[in-house]
């Protein structure tokens, strides 16, 4: 109970930040460029931060937490795709992997209270 606490917390926040950087990071308008999705920056912000919101509105609506974590485990599955894909080192590749098994994981360990 208190490790997938802890996990959706930290996925939670997390997204709320990575959401919020998408808006206003000028480093992030430069990740998305080398990604080649520059022109989905906007998109891809808005539901990193629907993600993080699902997430930790999910502890109050359990329901939540199962489609919140599965989507953002394939929202950053793809992200493991994306940096294979344009020939990122394994070191820039872990941040995009380690997101997939946190929620992969907040998936599992919720799927007794669907």
């Amino acid at each position: 109970m208190y490790l997938e606490l802890f996990l959706i917390l930290f996925s939670g926040i997390s997204f709320l930040v990575y959401g919020i950087n998408s808006f206003l990071s000028k480093q992030m308008v430069k990740e998305y460029e080398r990604w080649g999705y520059k022109d989905y920056r906007y998109m891809i912000g808005f539901f990193q931060l629907m993600g993080g919101a699902g997430l930790l509105i999910g502890l109050f609506y359990e329901q939540l937490i199962l489609i919140t974590s599965l989507c953002l485990t394939i929202m950053m599955t793809y992200g493991v795709y994306v940096r294979f894909k344009i020939g990122d080192s394994i070191k820039m590749t872990i941040p995009a992997l380690f997101y997939t098994i946190i929620n992969a994981l907040i998936l599992y360990l919720d799927r007794a209270n669907f």
